[in-house]
């Protein structure tokens, strides 16, 4: 009963449309002197069946789409079935599968950011455990380490600014912030930053980065990404006096920033999966300290940022992480031409 008041709903400006149009006709008839009201009944008659069987037979086709749309949907997957028999219900449905389809990539996806970020998190508080149960056996001696508190306090804080960053990555793109940034300076800054760190593993940086090389990028993200580098860099080199080396070159394609440590390498089977979400590897086994996050991270900001990514290593050589500037040739051109114009 529902689909009949449904179908009448839907077709009662056709009704009445085909009434006024009847009534028209006759009254055309009627003012040309066509007097013979037993002609016009069986016309109006006639009109009145034709319409109804046409209307019934729409109604007999088109039942099944409104007793399915008239229904309580039970799950999401109903709305995949296929019951429409006319060109325009046809269109309907196959514009509902593709929002479903729209949909279930956006659900897979927030879905996937869930379970990573709570992945992560339990990762993260696992290995707080250390650093906090250490700083508390340090308290408990009558001589406070306080370089040795340190340390384990700069274990947490890169702990905290990676558990930001993932979240953060979520709403990047309201976060960023494009800007022309000269590279040297911040390379500069991000070692400075890092200087407690280099001193306390006796691992020093050199950079050989020429001044005036400017490239387009989000500074404040770029500086987290450079800091993950060094700290990945530190992380993996043994042995004292050890260099993080920095540099930067043009290419074709823009600028490119290097940074290659004296490390232990990523072994060839790791390669091609170290900027994967929660991937530790060999190495990260080894150190037992690994979320697997830092280069996702990376990789992830770079992507969003138009940068590309690229990591070369050798086992017991070390690794070189570089970051690809891209230069738009259009804006260098309309520069050249500002440029002649002044």
């Amino acid at each position: 009963m529902k689909a009949l008041r449904l179908f009448i709903r839907e077709h009662s400006a056709y009704l009445v449309f085909h009434i006024l149009l009847t009534v028209f006709v006759l009254s055309l008839y009627w003012l040309d002197g066509f007097r013979n009201v037993d002609t016009a009944v069986y016309s109006v008659v006639m009109v009145l069946i034709l319409t109804t069987l046409f209307l019934a037979a729409r109604f007999i086709g088109r039942r099944a789409y409104y007793n399915r749309i008239l229904k309580q949907p039970a799950k999401m997957e109903d709305l995949l079935m296929r019951t429409s028999k006319s060109p325009e219900t046809s269109e309907a449905e196959r514009f509902g599968h593709e929002v479903y389809g729209i949909y279930q990539k956006e659900v897979q996806a927030l879905r996937s950011e869930n379970e990573r970020h709570e992945t992560f998190m339990n990762q993260w508080v696992h290995q707080m455990k250390t650093p906090l149960s250490v700083i508390s056996l340090l308290l408990q001696e009558e001589e406070v380490d306080r370089e040795a508190i340190g340390e384990e306090a700069d274990r947490i804080r890169r702990g905290l600014e990676t558990v930001l960053l993932n979240a953060r990555l979520g709403t990047f793109e309201r976060d960023m912030q494009i800007a022309r940034a000269d590279l040297a300076s911040l390379v500069r800054e991000v070692i400075s930053e890092h200087k407690k760190l280099f001193i306390t593993n006796r691992v020093y940086p050199s950079s050989s980065i020429e001044e005036g090389l400017i490239v387009t990028t989000d500074p404040k993200w770029m500086k987290t990404i450079i800091a993950q580098f060094i700290t990945n860099a530190v992380k993996y080199t043994r042995g004292e006096g050890k260099h993080v080396y920095f540099s930067a070159d043009r290419t074709e394609d823009g600028i490119r920033l290097t940074v290659r440590d004296e490390g232990i390498g990523i072994p060839a089977s790791d390669l091609k999966r170290v900027t994967h979400a929660f991937f530790t590897g060999e190495n990260g086994r080894l150190t037992g300290e690994s979320t697997g996050m830092g280069l996702f991270i990376a990789k992830e900001v770079c992507d969003q940022l138009g940068h590309g990514l690229e990591i070369e290593s050798e086992p017991g050589e070390g690794t070189a992480v570089s970051v690809l500037f891209r230069e738009k040739k259009e804006e260098g051109k309309e520069e050249a031409h500002a440029d002649r114009q002044h």
